[in-house]
């Protein structure tokens, strides 16, 4: 074991306490729509080695009376509830901290408050990241869920919609004032989507600014990064999203002594693709494999050949078929992820 996976194991195993709540590592994966489904979270639980993982992003409008078993967003496995943090989307506060109530009744660790999505359809409804340009709305959001609930609180924003960590700062403040209990913090501007490398350096402004946990999240693709932004900015813990898609053992990885052996490239995948089919059936379980497929080829030399075989795929046998002549042969690996796949 080298000493830097020592130092980042020492730290990501220390616990932390969330609200009324503790978990016993500071390796989290970030919410992620269409990517972080049961599926893939039921893949990482078997992995093990995180401290939380999120639910995709769900419509406060709709959770109240939400069928789980309908639900593309709003489902779970009911032994993941422990570790699982539902987040939500949302204008109107009565209708975020409805929501909230129904997530606490089912039993969920915690509730995360969505103010970073910048895709123009949730923007357009004045949610997500559409909400910084409001900060009075916002910090009204959290209080009301706040005054609804005693699970855990979550806020994941970005910078704002100009670069000025003064900004977030502000927001920070408010957000804590309001009762969050800890906050994922992604320091790029709203209207940049990954054009820009995040600033790193904002992070450490953010924690400075507060008393309770801040989560950096944004370009951590290795153990260095992943060292180099605890020790940088002083965060309390990190929070993962496209690598994870692409490497769903990293947690165990990094916070244990997993070793990555090349069969467990293609043992993920099928899994994956298995766990799809089996809780969205064909043809949903087609559409999010191919979501997972483009990250998920980020590891390999020559990825690009199992991406394009993955979009041809019409059903979920091609594209069992596609793996299987894609492996045939043990394929290149990476050193560090094929960031044209990430971008």
């Amino acid at each position: 074991m080298s000493g830097m996976h020592q130092r980042l194991t020492k730290y990501l195993n220390r616990s932390i306490q969330i609200g009324n709540r503790s978990i016993d590592k500071r390796l989290i994966m970030a919410p992620m729509t269409f990517l972080g489904h049961v599926a893939l979270r039921q893949l990482i639980s078997e992995f093990g080695g995180f401290g939380l993982l999120w639910t995709e992003m769900c419509n406060a409008k709709r959770v109240p009376t939400e069928n789980r078993s309908v639900s593309p967003y709003f489902c779970w496995r009911d032994n993941e509830l422990p570790y699982l943090v539902c987040q939500i989307f949302g204008a109107d506060p009565d209708q975020m901290a409805a929501a909230a109530q129904r997530i606490e009744a089912e039993g969920f660790f915690g509730v995360d408050v969505n103010f970073g999505c910048s895709v123009k359809t949730i923007c357009n409804q004045n949610c997500g990241a559409a909400l910084l340009k409001n900060p009075s709305l916002a910090e009204g959001i959290v209080a009301a869920i706040r005054n609804a609930v005693s699970i855990p609180l979550w806020v994941k924003f970005r910078t704002g919609w100009r670069d000025d960590p003064t900004v977030a700062i502000e927001l920070a403040r408010r957000f804590e004032a309001a009762g969050a209990d800890a906050l994922i913090f992604h320091p790029r501007v709203s209207p940049d989507r990954r054009s820009r490398p995040p600033k790193w350096a904002y992070i450490g402004m953010v924690k400075d600014s507060v008393s309770i946990p801040v989560f950096g999240n944004g370009n951590v693709f290795d153990e260095g990064d992943c060292l180099h932004m605890l020790e940088s900015t002083g965060c309390d813990g990190v929070a993962l999203g496209r690598l994870a898609v692409a490497q769903p053992w990293v947690f165990a990885a990094w916070t244990r002594k997993l070793s990555v052996t090349p069969d467990v490239y293609l043992t993920s995948i099928q899994r994956v693709a298995a766990y799809l089919t089996t809780h969205f059936g064909e043809e949903r379980a087609l559409r999010r494999f191919r979501r997972f497929g483009f990250y998920f080829s980020a590891n390999f030399r020559y990825g690009h050949t199992l991406y394009s075989s993955l979009m041809g795929a019409k059903t979920m046998a091609a594209a069992d078929d596609a793996i299987h002549r894609f492996f045939e042969s043990p394929p290149e690996l990476n050193l560090r992820p094929n960031m044209n796949f990430f971008n």
